[in-house]
This record gives C-alpha cells, structure tokens and sequence, in this order.
C-alpha cells in the first residue's frame, strides 16, 4: 500500500528541480505514455527512452527547466494519481504553465508504468517557438 507522504516526498524532488532523485525512483522498463499528439506523445518503454526524449529535449527550451509544482495527489492501492502544473519559463520569456495528470503504477516503491496527460498545444507550441 501507498503512502501519501512518501509519494509527497517523491514528486517534491520535480518541484525542487531534482528530477535526478525522482527517477531513482522509476524502474528503468517503465512503459510510460506520454497521451496527446503534440511532438513528445508517444510510448517510451525505458526509463532513458523517456527522459531523453521527453525531460531532456524540453529542459533545453526551458530557462530553468522543468518545475513542476504538486496540486493533487490521489492514492488507491498501488495506483498514485499525480496532478501537477509547470511553473517554468520559455527561452522567449513566455510562461509555460501546462498542467499535468500522471497515472503512477508502482510496484514495491518503484514507479513501473505512467501514463500522462498534458495540455498539448501547449507543448507543440513551446517546441515550434523554443526549439532551433
């Protein structure tokens, strides 16, 4: 079973811009949809797979890159439902305030398999505008 506070700890680690912390904490198979049909939507099967082409691509465009602030946590069994928002900045100074739904599989304490939403025109139009 799930604890709230552990799982409060673990995301806290996105809003502190220590991604590095969190993703000890992801198996490196995850399978992790990425729902939409903006540039980053896809299925990653790999820890590396993901954050490659997903955290890594979109820190570049970010100033400080991904901060993701907690607004909701919702725990049943071993399913953590994670709602979140960007509080980051464009490279053109434009805020990038998307918000996020993260459904979290966990398998003892390791994130196994996320499925994510995000605001998709959001994410294309930080690309087309950021990216060279």
């Amino acid at each position: 079973m799930l604890r709230r506070r552990e799982i409060e700890k673990l995301f806290k680690y996105l809003e502190n811009n220590s991604n590095k912390f969190f993703f000890e904490h992801v198996a490196d198979n995850v399978k992790w949809t990425v729902m939409g049909t903006h540039p980053i939507a896809g299925v990653y099967n790999s820890k590396e797979d993901f954050i490659t082409h997903t955290f890594l691509r979109l820190n570049k465009l970010l100033i400080e890159g991904i901060i993701l602030k907690i607004n909701n946590i919702i725990i049943q069994d071993n399913i953590a439902v994670v709602e979140m928002e960007s509080i980051s900045t464009a490279l053109n100074n434009k805020p990038f305030n998307n918000t996020y739904c993260w459904i979290c599989e966990f398998e003892n304490d390791i994130i196994v398999e996320v499925r994510a939403y995000v605001d998709s025109v959001m994410v294309e139009n930080l690309i087309k505008e950021n990216e060279t």
